[in-house]
């Protein structure tokens, strides 16, 4: 199936973690498409020409609310810390400042950029659970596991986690890949993979359709 070609409803969506590998190639699907994005970071620059940007903290509601009020959806491309310090409390704890802060500004839409570790092989058996799974990204994958439970907790915002392939990198936009709900999509060789600019058509792609409110949902080839 071809996506991210049909036209939308422009719409007016504020990016946390805009600068980042993934953030970056959101803000430039969605402001290709139309859309009225505000590519918010730390630093407060703008990813690509032409796409509004400003400094924030998604940890910190007030910010989050002052930033995204008026906005018809927020989207979280924001990563746990990768300081070799256990990144689960911290993470959780950003999650939690993003929600509160829609809350506040009266955005019920978030759309929110998740982890491929706890993805199910089969049923109830994540993949970050299973024999070979990379020790040094066990941290991270927990840290994503933790903050799905905390959005699963949440019943007042439309809320999306999109989980990527576990193998994604840069790579083209082809428009054409699979989505699914909890469980790992893999290849008839039994890879899982995805490019980073397929995701970001994917995760527009939901910004826009809202075809998986309160749910999990997967990208890959």
């Amino acid at each position: 199936m071809t996506h991210g070609s049909a036209k939308r409803e422009r719409t007016k969506v504020v990016l946390f973690g805009a600068t980042g590998t993934v953030g970056s190639r959101i803000a430039t699907e969605a402001s290709a498409r139309g859309h009225l994005v505000l590519a918010v970071s730390r630093s407060g620059q703008s990813p690509i020409p032409g796409v509004a940007a400003a400094a924030g903290d998604a940890s910190d509601p007030a910010a989050v609310a002052v930033l995204a009020r008026g906005a018809d959806a927020i989207a979280s491309a924001c990563v746990p810390p990768r300081d070799a310090t256990d990144p689960r409390e911290p993470f959780l704890a950003l999650n939690e400042g993003l929600v509160a802060g829609a809350r506040e500004a009266g955005v019920g839409r978030l759309v929110v950029v998740g982890g491929a570790g706890g993805l199910e092989v089969a049923p109830g058996q994540a993949l970050a659970e299973q024999p070979g799974f990379p020790e040094g990204f066990l941290p991270e994958a927990d840290a994503h596991r933790d903050v799905l439970a905390f959005y699963r907790s949440v019943d007042d915002l439309d809320w999306t986690y999109v989980s990527p392939a576990p193998e994604i990198a840069p790579g083209e936009r082809t428009g054409r890949f699979r989505t699914g709900g909890d469980a790992l999509l893999t290849d008839a060789e039994g890879h899982s993979r995805i490019s980073i600019e397929d995701y970001a058509v994917a995760f527009v792609d939901e910004l826009e359709r809202d075809a998986h409110p309160h749910a999990r949902m997967s990208v890959a080839y």
